[in-house]
């Protein structure tokens, strides 16, 4: 259930980057500034929350069950 969770997130950190994206392409020269920041800290947190799913998708390299089942 967590990575649905981080899942979820990362979707809407997504969709706030690419937000603010189009915002930056429209805005005035006097909002850029603050409109750069806040892009620069939204693809942060995505990037962050990018890896911590990519983390929870990855396998362990080591074995996790000593059954004499195939592994899947």
């Amino acid at each position: 259930m967590v990575i649905k969770s981080l899942a979820i997130d990362l979707y809407r950190a997504q969709q706030r980057v690419h937000q603010l994206q189009e915002q930056l392409e429209h805005a005035d020269p006097r909002e850029k500034d603050a409109l750069r920041r806040e892009l620069q800290a939204a693809t942060a947190e995505r990037d962050q929350l990018r890896r911590l799913v990519d983390a929870r998708k990855e396998k362990p390299l080591y074995r996790t069950s000593f059954k004499n089942e195939p592994d899947l």
